[in-house]
């Protein structure tokens, strides 16, 4: 038996149990109130946004396609693999970190720009962590597969549950899946991260809170992506010797 094998797969299907599981309350009150504010928002506002981030995040992916190095984890076994992802994972927060004090001291216009350079850390991770774990980004259908844990990152309860089940069936799903749902991709991040980037604009706060939220950002982000993949490469449990 593969303890380690073993032992990643049931951590998996407790990551999924815990992913499914609905959310409390003062998320859903958010996300009902964000909801709402959504709908006071005129379309054409909302289709300027899907533009921007569309062309914020397809720059952001081309550039870290160029920059990751897609050799670093030849000949890994898992658990080597996972220790890298977890290096990872912990560079990024301390980047993140880095980011979101600066831009959260610096007002309302450095704290703006924490968005597409929050955005731009957390795309390039996610290369990153496809590279450690064996996928090539040169395929589309492996970018499009990063979209999605970014998704299934920061999203409400049904789409998350619906991002599951795509990445679960990635296989199949991504011969139907072409493109992005750009208006949902935008919508359902600015909600998620809204709270704590409207607390970063504040003065005297702004930069504990840009450096704490950035941090748990790309935990969550870093946890999401190593079960995404982990998942991928664990289809069914190990076999026992």
């Amino acid at each position: 038996m593969n303890e380690y094998e073993l032992k990643v797969y049931e951590e998996v299907v407790d990551w999924k149990r815990k992913l499914t599981r609905r959310s409390g309350m003062m998320n859903r009150l958010s996300k009902k109130a964000q909801g709402k504010i959504n709908e006071w928002i005129p379309e054409k506002v909302h289709a300027v946004m899907t533009e921007s981030i569309k062309a914020m995040v397809k720059a952001t992916l081309f550039g870290s396609q160029a920059t990751t190095n897609k050799d670093q984890a030849r000949g890994l076994t898992l658990a080597e693999r996972d220790e890298l992802a977890r290096k990872k994972i912990s560079t990024y927060q301390k980047t993140a970190v880095v980011e979101g004090a600066g831009t959260g001291a610096g007002g309302i216009l450095l704290g703006l720009a924490d968005f597409p350079l929050l955005l731009s850390i957390k795309m390039k991770f996610l290369f990153e962590a496809a590279s450690v774990y064996g996928f090539d980004t040169k395929d589309y259908g492996e970018r499009l597969f990063i979209l999605h844990v970014f998704q299934l990152a920061f999203s409400s309860d049904e789409i998350r549950r619906k991002t599951l089940s795509d990445i679960e069936n990635w296989e199949s799903r991504k011969q139907v899946l072409v493109e992005m749902d750009w208006h949902k991709f935008q919508q359902e991040y600015r909600d998620y991260i809204d709270f704590a980037k409207m607390l970063q604009l504040v003065p005297g706060i702004g930069a504990f809170v840009g450096a704490y939220a950035n941090n748990n950002l790309l935990k969550h982000l870093g946890e999401t992506a190593m079960n995404a993949y982990r998942l991928r490469l664990l289809q069914k449990a190990p076999e026992q010797d």
